[in-house]
């Protein structure tokens, strides 16, 4: 297939950057459908913002696989059953109870979600 450079408009910046006929290929070897939103300097300030670029180190985009390249901010909690001091990968809100691992793996602790 022949690609040619195309010229985009980012939905951060508002700026035009060139989707290159190089990075096309890229895209279509790896499969992907949608064409990029954000210019090259929003993309990487978006990762940045999240903790790490997911393109290096074999990252699976932020969805389990851990690696990424880069380390997950964790957070020091009491546990609601035990009391003991416990790292969590999330900022408690404050609204559900939150447990160690030892006490969520005992009682199940999963609650249902509330929209």
């Amino acid at each position: 297939m022949s690609y040619q450079d195309r010229t985009l408009t980012c939905i951060e910046c508002g700026q035009p950057f060139i989707f290159s006929a190089d990075d096309q290929a890229y895209h279509g070897l790896k499969g992907y459908t949608n064409e990029p939103k954000r210019c090259p300097t929003c993309r990487q300030s978006r990762r940045d913002q999240r903790g790490g670029s997911y393109s290096s180190g074999g990252g699976a985009g932020g969805y389990g696989g851990g690696g990424g390249g880069y380390t997950r901010e964790m957070f020091t909690v009491t546990c609601a059953n035990c009391g003991k001091d416990a790292q969590v990968p999330f900022q408690p809100r404050g609204d559900r109870p939150v447990y160690c691992q030892e006490c969520f793996d005992r009682t199940g602790a999963r609650e249902p979600r509330r929209y």
